[in-house]
This record gives C-alpha cells, structure tokens and sequence, in this order.
C-alpha cells in the first residue's frame, strides 16, 4: 500500500492509500451478491409439481430487480452518512436471510419474500456500498475504470454461481430427489451472508480532504469555482436526470430480460440444452464489459460510449431473435458469442452510469444520488422481464420481446445524442 500526503482541516498529514484494497473488497462483495443473475438456471430448475408458470417463475427475479433498485436510494444515503461497512453488513446479512427463508418454501410468493424482497433488499445495500469508496481514492481520470472494476464483480459471479448452482441442484436432487433447488438456496445463502459480512469490514473510505494523487490543484481561496457537488434535491431538478434514467432503464432493462430467460430461450428457441453455458459466456461479457467501457469512456467520453453500446444491444437484439431451431445460429458456439456480446453491453451500463453520475454530480453525496439514477436499473428490469413472461405465454416465443428491447434500445441511443453535461452553479468560495 502506498503511503501519500493529504490537506486535511487541520494539518498535513501523511497516510496509507487503501484504493486497491477497497476496490478488490468491493470487487469481491459484489462477486457474491451477483446471484442474482444465476436466477435463470434456478428457475429452470423448479420442479413441474410446484406448479409454477413462466410468468410466476420472472416475479422473484424481477421483485428483486426492483427492490435492489429502490433499496439503493436509502442505502446510498447510508453510505454517505454513517460510511460503507454498516451499509454493506447489513446488505450481507439481508441476503443470507432472504435466501435461506426462500430454501424453506415452495411457493412463489415465499419466493418472492424471500428472493425477491430480502434479498434484493440486501443486493442494494452492498451493491451501494462497493463503488464510493473505491472511486474516492483515486482521481477523476481513473474513475470509469476503478467502477468498471468493482462493478465487474457483479457480472462476473455467473462464471463461477451458475455452473455451481447447476452443480449442487444436480447434486442434491440425488441425494434427495425434489430437494435440489431448496437446498441450494440454503447453501449459498449461508455462504455469501459470512462472506460479504468479511468483506464490508475493508470497506475503508478516505480521510476527509484527502486529495488523490494526479487529482488539479485546489482553487485559490477567494477564487470563483464551479459547483461541483449537487444534493439529491438539486439533482432531481435537472433535466439530465431524467434522460440518463431512461436511456438506463432501457439499456440495463434489455440486458435483464435476457439475463432472466436465457437459459429458456436457448432450451425453447434453439433447442440448445448447456444453458449454464450460456449463463456463463454472458457473465465473462458482463464482466469484461464493465471494466472495457469504464477505460473507453475514460478516454472517448461517456455519452459517446453509450452511443455505440446502445445500437450494438440493438442489433444483438434482433440476431437472437433469428437463433431459432434449424439456422446457423442455432448452436451452443454461436449463442455462446451473442451471449457474451449482449452480456459486455449490458454491463457496460453498470460501468458507465455511475461513471456519469460522479461527473455530473460529484462525489460528497454519490451515494444517494447513484441511488436515484439507478432506480431506472430496477424499473427496466422489472418491466422487461414481465413483459418477456407476458409476451412468451401469449405468443410462445421470445421474438416480440426481442424487438421491443431493440426498439427502446434504438430510442436511447437517439436521446444519448442530445445528453450534456448540467449547468454548475458559480459560487464565491
């Protein structure tokens, strides 16, 4: 750990910079609570007697979307008051709880309490407390990059959780045939409640007047300086707002609708059996997705980003919708590639957003503020994945929803053309 000088309020002193510390434990916090995007290969799993339908079996997974969205909010607020340990503790602890109370039942609305309540709750605690304090340790050249890197974590956990979870439903349904789902729940419940616990415990802001090193030069005292730090007040009154919270429902809500049904759409559409595969190959994408755009927009800006991430969703959109039984798109290789492909751009969103966020808004009350851009994240979700249940009992296919989240995809991208930065407010220092 390096150790660097900092302009307190009272004297110089000297400290040791815990940046890649933070981010790592962030980066790992986020790891676990990215079971979230194992739910595809769960809800395949639910056996035919529990007597759930395709639409009942996207309500746990998109409550959870929603309430992890609207839990950021408060949780932001946490963050910034009372620091990132508490926030992501108690985020650890929601998830434990909410996936081992879920073990217990059958019933999707147990799931729903328990999945989609509790532990969507617990994802937006620890979710709002990885980024903040990483990004706050370095300067603003680095910060799509160090948010790209935490927010890896959460798109990478389906490398490792979906073949884990396909594993030890396998594994307990031999054991005790019918009890694979519920005792998988109960394992990585208890698993990740001890680990994001440990790990929120190295959830260390910097000191305040800590200034990063590369970071401008202070203004002189007297000197004329822009605002920089907006409350969420002050926020909610620009019409930036607005437009990013839309342009991420659609991008974050295309990549959601897939993320939920993929294993589906490649059992049903193309009658491709490995779905974890799959589940996978999107999670690398997801992943590497998230840490590619935060270094682009690093370089090329954000809403230029965005621009390309946006019409590349787009297209893939209507490629997968084309990957149907009997074409050349209809093979574990090729919808391992688009698979990996609608996961890099989907991530992209989660590494852009609150990249753009700081930028505009700043850093003192980013908690909060991130909270509120990211409700957008939740309302998507949950629209795009009821509405590709809806759309897949009355159609039985998933083309329409295909085309809708292109379309939306393609409206974002228009809107992202016009995206400017807010007016600051001048102020006398």
């Amino acid at each position: 750990m390096l150790k660097q000088s900092y302009t307190g309020d009272e004297s110089q002193q000297t400290i040791v910079n815990r940046g890649w510390q933070v981010t790592l434990a962030g980066t790992g916090i986020n790891l676990a609570l990215g079971i979230l995007y194992t739910w595809s290969v769960i809800s395949k799993a639910i056996p035919e007697d529990w007597g759930w339908n395709e639409m009942q079996k996207a309500w746990p997974y998109s409550i959870a979307c929603l309430v992890f969205a609207l839990t950021m909010v408060p949780a932001g607020r946490l963050q910034d008051k009372l620091g990132p340990r508490l926030a992501a503790t108690i985020g650890g602890v929601l998830v434990g709880v909410g996936m081992i109370l879920a073990s217990m039942t059958t019933s999707y609305s147990g799931y729903i309490l328990g999945f989609g309540l509790l532990a969507g709750a617990g994802i937006g605690f620890g979710y709002a407390s990885a980024t903040p304090p990483a990004v706050k340790w370095f300067p603003a050249a680095r910060t799509g990059m160090i948010a790209g890197i935490v927010v890896s974590g959460f798109g990478l956990a389906s490398v490792y959780a979906a073949p884990l979870s396909e594993w030890l439903i396998y594994t307990f349904n031999q054991l005790a045939p019918g009890q694979g789902v519920p005792w998988t729940m109960f394992t990585l419940g208890a698993a990740f409640l001890v680990v994001v616990v440990v790990l929120a415990q190295l959830l260390t802001p910097p000191p305040k007047g800590y200034s990063p090193a590369g970071s401008p030069p202070p203004a002189n005292a007297g000197a004329v300086q822009r605002k920089e730090d907006f409350s969420a007040l002050e926020v909610l009154a620009t019409w930036q707002f607005y437009v990013l919270w839309f342009m991420y429902a659609c991008g974050a809500g295309a990549g959601l609708m897939i993320i939920a049904k993929l294993s589906k759409i490649a059992d049903f559409q193309a009658g491709v059996k490995l779905g974890f595969v799959l589940v996978a190959a999107l999670a690398l994408g997801n992943g590497g997705g998230r840490i590619l755009a935060g270094i682009v927009s690093d370089k090329l800006g954000r809403t230029a980003t965005m621009l390309a991430c946006f019409v590349f969703q787009a297209v893939l959109m209507i490629v997968l919708s084309l990957a149907n039984q009997g074409t050349v798109l209809a093979n574990v290789p090729a919808l391992a590639v688009i698979s990996a492909l609608i996961g890099a751009n989907y991530g992209a969103n989660l590494a852009l957003f609150p990249a753009i966020t700081k930028d505009f808004y700043g850093l003192k009350n980013f908690g909060i503020n991130y909270g509120l851009v990211f409700t957008a994240w939740g309302a998507g979700g949950f629209l795009l994945a009821l509405l590709a249940g809806w759309l897949f009992d009355r159609f039985q296919n998933f083309h329409y929803a295909c085309y809708t989240a292109a379309a939306l995809l393609v409206l974002a991208a228009v809107i992202s053309l016009v995206m400017r930065p807010p007016k600051h407010v001048h102020m006398q220092a």
